[in-house]
């Protein structure tokens, strides 16, 4: 009973809204506080797993005895 007496207060207000005017609503509020709050997990899962990722890279046991390209021209030019 207190939910129809509660839309009978509030058929009132609905009537003054301007009905030119195109409103989200309560429903367009929800989805956007729903992918507010996805975006905000998957970013702090996101943070959580890259923190676990190591950066160190091993050296290249191959790579490390040749010198780089300019810098063997360089030594060629001089002598």
């Amino acid at each position: 009973m207190s939910a129809s007496l509660a839309m009978t207060h509030l058929v009132p207000l609905a009537k003054e809204v301007d009905e030119n005017k195109v409103t989200p609503g309560v429903l367009g509020f929800i989805v956007f506080a729903v992918m507010a709050l996805a975006v905000w997990r998957l970013m702090k899962s996101m943070n959580r797993h890259m923190s676990k990722v190591d950066f160190k890279e091993a050296p290249d046991p191959a790579g490390a005895s040749r010198e780089p390209a300019d810098a063997a021209d360089a030594k060629a030019e001089r002598g």
